[in-house]
């Protein structure tokens, strides 16, 4: 299964370099009050690609931060766990009654 995934990745890598081989004219890219600014397609591409990671991730954090409080709060209210001391497996098994002590 990992060597499936190796060339999955790999085919992936040598798609998005082919990609951005043949993606190399300039584009004009242009802002308001005819501001303009050129650069290669490919590097507009991974710039715009990167802001909307950035942005997915920052709209996330509100809510992976209040579920983080929330996981910190239940564990300080959940009682202690068991540890491997206690229970069946650690407390000595008791011999049947009718087995005397000594031989």
């Amino acid at each position: 299964m990992k060597i499936v995934l190796w060339i999955l990745k790999l085919a992936l890598f040598f798609m998005a370099l082919t990609f951005a081989v043949k993606n190399t004219e300039l584009v004009t890219v242009r802002y308001y009050l005819d501001a303009q600014w050129q650069a290669p397609l490919i590097f507009v591409m991974l710039l715009v690609f990167c802001v909307g990671a950035a942005a997915g991730v920052i709209a996330s954090l509100g809510r992976i931060v209040r579920l983080r409080r929330e996981v910190s709060r239940l564990r300080k209210q959940a009682p202690p766990a068991a540890t491997a001391t206690t229970g069946p497996a650690a407390s000595p098994r008791a011999a049947p009654s009718n087995i005397p002590d000594v031989v």
